[in-house]
């Protein structure tokens, strides 16, 4: 399955693009610019009854658009 393909299922079964998907974790206090996958992946799971795979999906589209920080890599020893 592509990507595409996870969000539009995402899309049809939760009748919400990833922007409003953002929008409503912004609405229930959810959503953070430096919040970690395990957050949003618990929210979309509980509130909208998304699988672990089209979760991560959502999570990916945050990634790829910003909205989340992007990890900070570790000091080497």
């Amino acid at each position: 399955m592509t990507f595409q393909a996870y969000i539009d299922n995402i899309r049809e079964k939760t009748g919400k693009t990833p922007e409003q998907l953002k929008a409503h974790a912004e609405q229930a206090g959810v959503y953070q610019p430096d919040m970690k996958a395990g957050e949003l992946v618990a929210w979309l799971k509980a509130e909208h009854d998304l699988g672990h795979g089209h979760a991560m999906a959502i999570w990916a589209y945050f990634k790829g658009k910003g909205w989340v920080d992007q990890p900070k890599p570790k000091a080497k020893k």
